[in-house]
């Protein structure tokens, strides 16, 4: 029997199976990618673009002075629908009305593969081994993770924002940085929590030109769309109510969390309070642990207590389990690193808040049992464990 070499490195795989991979890397993606589509277009109710559908007809409405007024009911789920994102966003989205939307929808899918690919490649560059075989492998992984499923049935925008942010990371060029960012946060604020990596990275060319972008994105919406844009800043935002629903399984951040098991929203009461303090202290002390020469595990820890502390995290948000998973399995070793990442690509296999939801009236069982609250919450409870373990774990110098 012949022994195989072990190859040092990472990924502390042997080097067979790395070879293996590498060269099935394109099958395997091409494959996933069939799957995909397959369950597109040929599956009854495979994918209804609900999301896509609110940024383009809502956006179509800016015109007359209706973005915020614009209501999409969509067949399934049989739910109102309302444009959430900040004006400008609906100034991006405009043109996309005057195509046929399938034509929208098929461009938006090879969109979002192409910002996964993207982000898998940034995520190998900044671990400093970058292999294009590798990054079509973990895609084709992640194509089947549940947020990333989500994003394609939806049609959302959270791999184009997750891709643009770790650009701005890689970047060496301030301006390059900034502008990145400060667009991301003008199109859907949530990418705004990518600022305290640049402020922790004392990168403040970043910081000052972001901000100068996000209020040039506001200026520029404001200008274009009039009351609608005014209104936005001055009575909708921070309105989590008009969302969607806070406290369901679907919204994996600690107030939907919390809310979900309490049975209630709680709103920013004592127990939220509570939560956010642990999630904030974990996250400042992974952050110190992981050191500042990681810059791909610094991003993930910011963007991960970002996910946590938003009013909403639904669970396509979680995209971001891929450069986490990726960095655990193929970053600076620790104890226990690789056990843990390989753990969140099987809980984006499981899509355990997408089972609970579907299992009972979104989520809201009459006297369910235990293990549906601890199902609904494994997002949030994974993520506080794996700052934790972060907190506590260093890396071996091997």
């Amino acid at each position: 029997m012949t022994k195989q070499t072990r190859v040092d490195g990472p990924a502390g795989v042997t080097a067979a199976p790395r070879q293996r991979v590498a060269s099935a890397a394109p099958y395997l993606l091409a494959l996933s990618l069939v799957a995909r589509f397959a369950v597109t277009y040929l599956a009854p109710n495979g994918t209804n673009f609900i999301d896509l559908h609110v940024y383009v007809d809502g956006a179509a409405t800016m015109r007359d002075g209706g973005l915020y007024d614009f209501v999409y009911h969509p067949v399934i789920p049989p739910l109102p629908l309302q444009f959430t994102y900040p004006p400008f966003a609906g100034v991006v989205f405009y043109p996309l009305h005057f195509l046929p939307f399938p034509v929208v929808a098929l461009g938006w899918q090879l969109g979002t593969v192409a910002a996964l690919y993207g982000a898998a490649v940034l995520v190998l560059r900044l671990l400093g081994r970058p292999d294009a075989r590798l990054a079509m492998a973990w895609t084709a992984l992640a194509i089947w993770f549940e947020p990333v499923r989500h994003l394609f049935e939806l049609g959302q925008i959270g791999a184009l924002l997750m891709v643009a942010v770790l650009y701005a990371v890689v970047s060496t060029r301030w301006w390059v940085s900034g502008v990145l960012v400060g667009l991301a946060t003008g199109m859907k604020l949530t990418p705004a929590v990518a600022g305290a990596y640049f402020v922790g990275a004392r990168r403040w060319g970043v910081v000052l030109v972001s901000a100068v972008v996000f209020g040039a994105t506001v200026a520029a919406s404001i200008a274009l769309g009039g009351a609608q844009a005014r209104f936005y800043f001055t009575d909708l935002l921070g309105n989590a109510d008009r969302v969607g629903v806070v406290d369901t399984p679907m919204n994996q951040s600690l107030r939907g969390v919390v809310g979900y098991v309490a049975g209630h929203d709680v709103g920013y009461g004592a127990p939220l309070l509570a939560a956010v303090t642990l999630a904030a202290v974990l996250s400042l002390a992974a952050w110190w642990r992981v050191g500042a020469d990681d810059a791909l595990g610094r991003i993930v820890v910011v963007m991960v207590f970002g996910l946590l502390i938003s009013p909403i995290s639904w669970t396509h948000h979680w995209v971001w389990m891929l450069p986490l998973a990726m960095w655990l399995v193929l970053g600076p070793p620790r104890p226990g690193g690789r056990v843990v990442g390989w753990a969140w690509v099987a809980l984006g296999y499981l899509g355990s808040p997408w089972l609970v939801t579907f299992a009972g009236d979104t989520g809201r069982m009459a006297g369910r049992p235990w293990y549906a609250d601890l199902f609904g919450s494994l997002y949030v409870l994974a993520a506080l464990a794996t700052l934790a373990y972060l907190a506590m774990v260093s890396r071996r110098s091997d």
